[in-house]
């Protein structure tokens, strides 16, 4: 594990703490939580641009495949 050192103004650490503070758990591990959603996020991002990257040129088969999703969840 390693450790970090994170310059917050004042005002901003004591709300963080009060969050944590108020959802019962630590400030370390709400900043933990934080960052592992931003990390899904980052992660889903990078794989959507990928995906619509392979994708390019191919608009017309997706709205088709679209169309008989919807068709068969009918």
């Amino acid at each position: 594990m390693t450790a970090l050192t994170v310059r917050l103004p004042d005002d901003k650490h004591q709300r963080l703490r009060a969050l944590a503070q108020s959802r019962g758990t630590t400030l370390n591990r709400l900043i933990d939580d934080m960052a592992t959603v931003m990390l899904a996020e980052f992660d889903a991002e990078t794989r959507f641009k990928l995906r619509a990257t392979r994708g390019a040129g191919r608009e017309a088969r997706g709205l088709e495949l679209l169309d008989k999703a919807r068709a068969d969840g009918t």
